[in-house]
């Protein structure tokens, strides 16, 4: 399944007829629509000189988390950390920020430019422990492309 996308990624990131904000859009859409485990896709990046999130592109469900303090929740973690961060029980996480009482999983990878980490692409699934190495390669790949065209 993902080699399959491998290509429309590039193709995405490729098109520079698109803004980059329509490039993310539509890498969100693919993803949701493509990997049956991938319920919510969304981007955050970092806000300015502030320590927080800002939500940018995204497909699924609307959220409220629109801004994420740095170290809060899952996605403020990794913005801290600078680490992948897969979750297979949002319920046994302690620093778990609810979007939807359907969530089971998460998969958060930071996305680096010129080193610095400056957002990342999360993943929210609605089915328990889904995410593989294979998922977090796949984003790893995600986020190198998506950092060419920031």
């Amino acid at each position: 399944m993902f080699k399959t996308l491998t290509p429309q990624i590039t193709t995405i990131t490729n098109n520079a007829e698109l803004t980059t904000d329509a490039r993310l859009q539509q890498i969100c859409e693919l993803l949701k629509e493509n990997i049956p485990h991938y319920d919510w896709v969304g981007f955050y990046f970092k806000n300015g000189d502030k320590n927080e999130l800002k939500l940018g592109p995204y497909a699924g469900a609307p959220t409220d988390h629109i801004i994420i303090p740095f170290g809060k929740g899952i996605c403020g973690q990794v913005a801290v950390s600078n680490e992948n961060f897969i979750v297979p029980d949002v319920k046994a996480q302690d620093n778990y920020i609810a979007c939807s009482i359907t969530v089971k999983a998460e998969i958060v990878i930071p996305l680096f430019v010129n080193g610095e980490n400056i957002g990342q692409i999360d993943i929210d699934s609605n089915t328990p422990d889904p995410f593989t190495k294979d998922d977090e390669h796949f984003l790893e790949f995600i986020n190198a492309e998506v950092a060419k065209i920031l």
